[in-house]
């Protein structure tokens, strides 16, 4: 049966419901559990162009909202995204996305510039061009991938498998013109009249730095520079003790690429990123890597104002991080870098820091400036932010928000100028790579719709009636979440990923922990008759006959079946015991479910 838009199948699914382009990982942990690994990638990749990048990188928020992390610790939903990845995706040279992301149609009369070529304008390339515009990419360095090639080091996410998802999208039919930057080579005014739409997605590259004494010290980097330095093979002479300051992912990427400076170094300078140019001070300091001293870091530590617990990184960096043999220094506040007669950084004094957050949550740090510590250093990394060149926008740009960002609609993406949309780093600040792919498709729809065209809602589709139904296991609240493996710490020295992926046995096995709440109960009232033999069979007792008053609805006397949802573990076992088929259970297809191969 069709249905139309029904928001409660989508809240129902905690982690489709988490995921910033919908993704209904449920769908896709439950095919693989079932050996249909096919299905399970055009699942994960029919609404993220990038299916193959975020089963390495991404933050993962489906992994916080899973259900089984209430009985235990959430299924390893990114991991086994990139375990059908492997199999189906880009990196095993198959070209199987086609079947859920091919050429257009049709082609439309319209011409459409995307400032900026990291995931959020790729991501809106891929969409829009998919609807059959015309598409530039305008993209200010010497390679496409943003921060994805240039901030996300190269242990976390192989370059080859990130050069085959781009290229799969220019395969589309994109254009593309690198060393292009927004302000200097193009104008907005010059965009505007070459295309009938423009949408500025480009990253926020920028560093924030210290305003403390000693701030500008020669040795004192911000993070973002530090990052493109060593994923572009240029060298930086950071000696052998290092200080990262900040407390976010970021942060862990600076504290353990500094680790890994010789791998880096090894590469030539003469790279395939020899002319990227980046904002003024990025340029300056790739001027000064290009000459610098070769050296490695054999010391880094980690100081942050948050404790342990209040740290903005993941969990996963943290761990990895501490396991590399990081040092963190938590609560403490930088107050002065210290240099010796000739200006050269020799260490950091830190203040303790008495709390970090007030009263309504808000970042409003407090110091103890008696609580007084040195720290040694040859090299200083700042991870404490990054700031959007809205300068590049000229005199004629878009309004501009307070925090320094293009201003939006924040449903619409719509900035002040007609035709002229925003999103990702540039209208919203820093954002996590799957919110930025986020970001690109909404543009792309809200642009498709500018058009006249239509944006097909996310709950529209057909709720289809499952005839079989899955078990777990009777100890399935006793099986543990089978960790990602890596390599050992004592090979981390080069550039090799640091996590390996799952072998089939445990992909299998991690993914038959999964409750499938992505499947939905169904009651029709019209047949229910109240026996209660649904609420006697339910081995978790999810399922209950109360009186009617005690929920407000029916008449005084009367009786009302409870059903909790979130609780249930779909075992299907109130269906089948139902003596007047009252009960069935559906899967929606609306909610990120490939129509290729729906199984029924």
């Amino acid at each position: 049966m069709t249905i139309g838009p029904l928001q409660f199948y989508d809240e129902n699914i905690p982690c489709l419901a988490a995921c910033p382009v919908h993704t209904n990982a449920g769908a896709y942990v439950a095919a693989i559990a079932d050996g249909e690994d096919e299905f399970a990638y055009l699942t994960a990749r029919l609404p993220n162009p990038f299916a193959s990048v975020c089963g390495r990188v991404c933050a993962a928020p489906c992994e916080d909202e899973c259900r089984r992390g209430e009985i235990d610790r959430p299924i390893a939903i990114r991991a086994l995204k990139r375990f059908v990845t492997e199999r189906y995706g880009v990196e095993a040279g198959s070209d199987t996305y086609k079947k859920v992301a091919g050429a257009p149609l049709v082609d439309l009369p319209y011409s459409v510039g995307i400032v900026g070529g990291g995931p959020t304008g790729l991501s809106a390339a891929h969409d829009l061009r998919r609807l059959g515009y015309k598409v530039t990419v305008y993209e200010a360095t010497g390679v496409l991938g943003g921060m994805m090639v240039l901030g996300i080091p190269e242990y976390r996410l192989d370059r080859s498998l990130l050069a085959a998802e781009i290229q799969a999208i220019i395969d589309m039919g994109v254009d593309v013109q690198l060393n292009t930057r927004l302000g200097a080579d193009v104008t907005l005014g010059e965009l505007r009249e070459r295309h009938d739409a423009v949408f500025l997605s480009y990253g926020a590259f920028l560093g924030r730095g210290l305003d403390i004494p000693g701030g500008d010290a020669d040795g004192v980097l911000k993070a973002v520079e530090f990052l493109l330095n060593t994923n572009q093979g240029f060298e930086v002479d950071i000696g052998e003790n290092v200080i990262v300051i900040g407390g976010g992912d970021v942060a862990m990427d600076a504290a353990r690429t500094a680790l890994r400076r010789d791998a880096y170094e090894s590469r030539t300078v003469e790279s395939e990123f020899e002319q990227v140019a980046e904002t003024a001070a990025i340029t300056e300091a790739l001027d000064v890597a290009r000459t610098a001293a070769r050296a490695g870091a054999t010391h880094v530590k980690v100081i942050s104002l948050e404790s342990v617990e209040e740290l903005p990184a993941s969990e996963f960096e943290l761990e990895e991080a501490i396991n590399e043999s990081i040092s963190f220094v938590h609560r403490r506040g930088p107050a002065r870098i210290l240099t010796d007669a000739q200006g050269r950084l020799t260490g950091l004094e830190t203040i303790g820091v008495l709390s970090v957050f007030d009263e309504d949550g808000r970042f409003a740090p407090k110091f103890d400036h008696d609580d007084v510590q040195l720290h040694e250093a040859d090299t200083i990394i700042l991870a404490i932010g990054q700031a959007v060149d809205v300068e590049a926008l000229g005199p004629d740009g878009p309004q501009v928000s307070p925090r320094k960002t293009i201003q939006i609609d924040p449903d619409t993406l719509e900035t002040s100028i007609p035709m002229v949309w925003a999103g990702g780093d540039a209208a919203k600040g820093p954002r996590t790579l799957i919110l930025g792919i986020a970001d690109g498709r909404i543009a792309a729809a809200q642009i498709h719709k500018a058009f006249g065209g239509e944006i097909q809602g996310q709950q529209e589709g057909q709720m289809v009636q499952l005839e079989q139904f899955h078990r777990l296991d009777d100890i399935y609240d006793r099986i543990g979440r089978i960790d990602v493996p890596t390599i050992p710490t004592d090979r981390r020295i080069g550039l090799a990923e640091v996590e390996t992926g799952f072998t089939e046995e445990m992909a299998r096995c991690e993914a038959k922990r999964c409750l499938r709440c992505f499947a939905n109960i169904l009651l029709d009232a019209s047949k229910c008759v109240l026996c209660a033999l649904c609420a006697d069979v339910c081995p978790i007792d999810v399922i209950s006959l109360i009186p009617a008053e005690e929920v407000g609805v029916g008449l005084v006397g009367s009786t009302a079946l409870m059903f909790d949802e979130r609780a249930c573990i779909r075992c299907a076992l109130c269906i089948e015991r139902c003596p007047t088929d009252a009960l069935s259970m559906g899967l929606w297809t609306g909610v990120g479910v490939p129509r290729v191969g729906v199984r029924a």
